[in-house]
């Protein structure tokens, strides 16, 4: 049996384009941890250090989809480049406001203005379907895609964190923002792969993709999914601590995101012939069971490592249907948007995730913060359940695209 990644990455351009789009990437997960290390060591606030990155997330999941938003109408070339460029800009304004002791509010500004940060798990998934579209080797490379952003994340906050506390507190940024500069441009240099803009659709295509009903469902229901993945982050902290092994808490984490990553290249491989929308309502209801028992997993590591592992093999499946239906219910010309008011559901939801979390374990203790995941599990599968009707409408997408348009 062949191999269905090799085949996929036999594309012209496929590897060049997915190699730069990983470390162009990198600063999603690199920027808000980053900014919390380098602030608490060179301003000793937590409060601010949190503030300052709450910025900059709220900001970049308001801008991003409107960013994507002209991308698909003028290209990848044309927005992305001058909106990377304003972005490094600002980060590095906001680590010289950091080392210099600048005013406070230009620590707000900086990353006020660095929430131009593009998508590019967005940009990427788009290449992926100029190439495949319609094609069974597109569920594997959104399998590849969706396991390369848990590896980010993976990496990407623990290599900031790494760098901040052990070199000096401003190189996890430094680092940061140049991944996002070297990456960007690489990315961008392989115009071969860059997909092309469909000028009747620019024209027809009037409004936001998150008019369509499709990507308000799938954007709802992954906010809850994003607020399980930071809550089991939030927790396995607490809870490692609490028995006195704060240490092993990375461990737990890593073990949450490799049982996730491993079922979905799995996934990718096998590329199961199910409709989508019947598959997106499995995972999540995997997710939804799978989080029960995480709430009698508190009297260990062992046992926390063992439930937070099960609980998390749901997770890379749930992003891989979720953004297979967003390529087939959502027009070509609103693609990139379409992908991007996804990825921001999930960062929504990671930061609501983790202030609930937080509030629980500070008021009721470490052992009750998982209750969140499974409220959350339970509401994101009522979601997609709710939605199946809408989730599973196969008509053509030119259908879809008059949605999109707003009342006359």
């Amino acid at each position: 049996m062949s191999n269905p990644y090799a085949q996929i990455f036999r594309a012209p351009g496929a590897k060049g384009f997915a190699a730069a789009a990983f470390v162009a990437r990198m600063p999603m997960a690199m920027a808000p941890i980053g900014i919390v290390a380098m602030l608490s060591q060179t301003h000793g606030e937590y409060w601010l250090a949190g503030a300052v990155s709450a910025t900059f997330a709220i900001a970049n999941a308001i801008v991003s989809p409107q960013i994507s938003r002209l991308v698909d109408r003028y290209g990848q070339s044309a927005v992305v480049a001058p909106a990377m460029l304003v972005s490094v800009v600002a980060f590095v304004a906001l680590i010289l406001a950091a080392n210099q002791g600048w005013p406070i509010w230009t620590l707000f500004v900086s990353a006020l203005l660095a929430a131009t940060m593009p998508s590019i798990s967005a940009m990427v998934r788009a290449r992926w379907s100029e190439l495949f579209s319609g094609r069974p080797e597109l569920n594997t490379a959104f399998a590849f895609e969706s396991s390369a952003d848990e590896l980010v994340y993976i990496a990407g906050a623990s290599v900031s964190v790494a760098l901040s506390v052990s070199v000096f507190p401003e190189a996890g940024m430094i680092a940061g923002t140049a991944f996002l500069a070297l990456g960007t441009i690489a990315f961008l240099l392989q115009r071969g792969s860059e997909p092309k803009l469909r000028l009747h659709d620019r024209v027809t295509a009037r409004g936001s993709a998150i008019r369509l009903r499709p990507v308000q469902i799938i954007t709802l229901a992954l906010v809850f999914v994003g607020a399980m993945f930071a809550t089991a982050e939030v927790s396995a902290v607490a809870i490692t601590e609490a028995l006195g092994q704060a240490s092993a808490a990375s461990l737990v984490i890593g073990v949450y995101a490799i049982g996730s990553f491993v079922l979905g290249l799995v996934l990718g491989a096998l590329n199961p012939k199910m409709a989508l929308h019947r598959q997106l309502m499995i995972a999540v209801g995997v997710l939804a069971v799978t989080s029960i028992p995480l709430l009698f997993s508190t009297g260990s590591v062992a046992a926390l490592a063992v439930a937070v592992f099960i609980s998390g093999i749901a997770i890379s499946p749930t992003f891989i249907t979720a953004f297979g239906l967003i390529e087939r219910r959502v027009p070509e010309s609103m693609l990139t948007e379409g992908v991007t008011w996804v990825m921001t559901g999930i960062g929504i939801g990671m930061a609501l995730g983790s202030f609930t979390a937080g509030w629980v374990v500070d008021a009721y203790g470490p052992q009750h913060g998982f209750w969140v995941s499974v409220a959350a599990g339970a509401a994101s599968a009522l979601i997609v359940a709710l939605g199946q009707g809408v989730l599973g409408d196969d008509r053509p997408r030119d259908a879809d695209r008059l949605q999109a348009q707003p009342a006359e």
